[in-house]
């Protein structure tokens, strides 16, 4: 596996406006100094797609998140954790849906199975100004993002709506005219969204629940990439079909659990500290 050569690094944002997008979901614009190409020093650049970036929101009785010094080099984790839980900010994964010159777009799932939290309040209530810490790439390489389909094949895609954003930059980044399916499952009918693409795609909205019995009903070409992403029993219900009964190549498969239906964010994020001090002891 080939090492990434871009590494993170921690960046100041503040709201620069917010739009909701459809009854469940809002986008935050996010401006700062790293943001602009011009500026000194490390710059945000993602690599589209699935582009993963860690977000830090303050804590109620807080105006900006409490973070730890230094540039978010390989001991960012532990220097964070060192922080006391009670006024460390909060921190959760999301994707990049946008990037322009000066400005960064994230869209917040408001409302799923699982229930909000901290960071999709912060966001439903985000006013311009308010302040957030990234930890985002330094340049397009890197180890950040999962979407890696090899160049010509079939492309398939699946997820819920905290994988709506994900998939709408994975079908932005697909060359023209590469055959996609898309199957993407949304609470409301007018969750839907306009997802432009040079791909040849066919974009299916499933309704609550219907997501696995969409796919299993669907075709799928031969030699296809498969990329998955939504509620964790979801995501293996969908990876099982496709490797077991449809025979994919589980190795064409690229599939993450985003969230889990009965655990809270704090579950998840007990569980991602748990995993990362184990790999760092290890």
């Amino acid at each position: 596996m080939t090492t990434p050569a871009h590494p993170y690094a921690f960046f100041d944002l503040h709201v620069v406006r917010t739009e909701r997008l459809c009854p469940s979901m809002v986008r935050v614009t996010y401006g700062g100094t790293g943001l602009d190409p011009d500026a000194p020093g490390d710059r945000f650049v993602s690599a589209g797609r699935d582009q993963r970036i860690k977000l830090f929101f303050p804590h109620p009785h807080q105006d900006a998140p409490v973070m730890p010094d230094g540039r978010g080099g390989d001991t960012w984790f532990a220097d964070w954790r060192e922080l006391d839980p009670a006024e460390r900010g909060i921190m959760r994964s999301y994707t990049v849906r946008a990037q322009r010159p000066g400005e960064l777009d994230v869209d917040f799932a408001l409302h799923h199975d699982g229930g909000s939290g901290p960071a999709a309040d912060w966001a439903a209530g985000a006013r311009p100004g308010d302040r957030v810490a990234a930890l985002g790439p330094t340049g397009p390489d890197n180890g950040g993002y999962d979407f890696r389909p090899p160049p010509g094949d079939p492309v398939l895609m699946a997820g819920d709506l905290t994988a709506l954003p994900a998939i709408a930059g994975n079908l932005a980044w697909l060359p023209a005219g590469t055959p996609a399916r898309v199957w993407i499952e949304v609470p409301h009918p007018d969750d839907r969204q306009d997802l432009p693409t040079a791909a040849d795609a066919e974009i299916t909205w499933v309704s609550p629940g219907g997501l696995p019995d969409a796919v299993r009903a669907a075709e799928v070409p031969d030699g296809a990439y498969a990329w998955i992403a939504g509620e964790s029993s979801v995501v293996k219900t969908l990876r099982r079909h496709l490797v077991k009964e449809r025979g994919m190549d589980r190795r064409a498969v690229e599939f993450t659990g985003y969230w889990r239906r009965g655990a809270t964010e704090e579950d998840l994020l007990a569980e991602y500290i748990a995993e990362e001090g184990a790999a760092t002891e290890g």
